[in-house]
Order: C-alpha cells, then structure tokens, then sequence
C-alpha cells in the first residue's frame, strides 16, 4: 500500500508538506540538535526540519525501501540520511535524540503503543516527542472523506475499509492518551488545519488512481463499472468554485510531549 513516492505525492504528499512545516515551527526545540523522523515517507518532516529547525542532524526512519529511496534522491543535505527500519523496533540507542517526532504514521503502525515508547525511549532526558495524524473520524481530511461517504452509499462493505471507522487514534483524546502512556510529560495536543484546495476534479480524482493508502487500494480493486459509478458521484458531491476549483480542507490532530528528566 505504502510503496511509490511518485504516486503518494499528489495523493497525500502535497499536503502533508503544508502540516509538517507547521508542525515543525510549533514544536520550537533549540537549533544544534539531532532530530529522528519516524515513518518519514517521502521526507516532508525531515525537510521542514531542515529548512525551519537548524538542526545538526536528522536520520529519517521508514519500513518502505521506495520511500526511502525517493527521500533519498530528493533530499541531499548532508545533515540528513535515511534508514529502512519499523517504527516499533528503532535502530538507536536509548536518549540519542534530541527530538523524535512522527507524521501521520501511527495511524498504519499495528501497535502505536510500541512505537510511542519506541519514540520515548531514544529521546534524551528532557526531550522533545511530537507526533502527528489525519482526522479521519470527524470529517476533517475532507477530500479523503468524501471518497468513504461515496464509497460507502454504493457499497455498504467499505465501511470496514473507511479509515475514519479503522483508526480510533486520530482524536484528541486518544493522541494525548498514547503519548502518556508511553511514560512522557507535558503533553498537549492541538489542531493543524490546512487547505487542500484542487484545481479541477481530474486534480482530485487522478490521485487515488496510483495505490497509496486505504482509498486507493479500495478502488484499484473495484470492477470498472463500480469505480466510473464511484467517480460520478463523486464529481456530483463536491463543493466547486466558480473557477471550477475544488476548495477543501484537511485537519490533523498534533500531540507533544517531553521525556521526562533524569
């Protein structure tokens, strides 16, 4: 599901760049230090790190082998590099972090518990935890939304693959409670809105043609009759502009934290 840079960009990427950059800014650590990036995809946290945070280091960890190699050919700075790694089983010492943070990832994780004490555990003492993840269950990634709300009035099993029903963790409630749980302090959690506005709906649609993440691969397996049905009423049930644009909008919840001091 996870495996093609080029097709995830248009998909999810375009936006996730606009989350991460907020993200980053927000989370406010102290230039010079060594950033680990977890479930870092294509390397949009690890490039706004880079551009916002002065950072002396950042190692971008992911499990795909495509991803890390689109990150790798598309960010050179020498303060970066990338490893092939599971969130749950981090390939670094404990407290060899300054700031672990991770972007719309725990959601797909199997055991996002693992990966927040994963992430806990290799931060210094008094280090910075920072994750974040899409609204999926109260509407607020509006595009991906309203491909489930179709989905599901034409097939009644989506549901089961609608991932505001699959991913209890994307609330308030439930980030704050993971990154407590895994022993850390301070936390507070906040929405990152931003707009997700797309030029045409060939804009909107062509993206979930390429395989990347739970929608896509939904519709990469439904006959063609069933997805043409999809598309049209999808083209019907969008908001448009009088530019024939298609103004959204997408949510995520972001949580942080601190290690707590030795």
């Amino acid at each position: 599901m996870w495996a093609t840079g080029e097709a995830y960009e248009p998909y999810v990427g375009r936006w996730s760049r606009l989350v991460a950059d907020r993200f980053v800014r927000e989370t406010a650590a102290p230039g010079g230090g060594r950033w680990l990036d977890v479930g870092c995809g294509t390397g949009a946290v690890t490039r706004a790190v880079l551009d916002l945070a002065r950072p002396a280091a950042v190692v971008g960890v992911d499990p795909s082998r495509g991803y890390v190699d689109y990150a790798r050919r598309h960010i050179v700075d020498r303060r970066a590099r990338f490893v092939l790694a599971d969130a749950t089983r981090l390939p670094f010492p404990d407290a060899t972090a300054s700031v672990a943070v991770s972007g719309l990832v725990l959601n797909f994780v199997p055991d996002p518990a693992r990966a927040a004490a994963e992430l806990a555990r290799v931060v210094v003492p008094g280090g910075r935890v920072g994750v974040y993840v899409w609204d999926y269950g109260q509407g607020g990634m509006e595009a991906i939304r309203a491909f489930w709300d179709a989905a599901v009035a034409l097939d009644g099993e989506a549901r089961t693959r609608d991932e505001g029903t699959r991913f209890p963790l994307c609330a308030p409630g439930p980030l704050g409670e993971l990154l407590a749980g895994a022993g850390l302090e301070d936390v507070e959690v906040e929405e990152i809105r931003v707009p997700t506005a797309f030029a045409d709906f060939d804009d909107y649609w062509t993206p979930f043609l390429g395989g990347q993440g739970p929608a896509p691969a939904y519709l990469s397996q439904l006959p063609g009759e069933h997805r043409a049905e999809l598309r049209e009423r999808l083209r019907a049930a969008l908001p448009r502009a009088a530019d024939g644009s298609i103004p959204l909008h997408a949510r995520a919840w972001a949580a942080r934290a601190r290690r707590r001091a030795d």
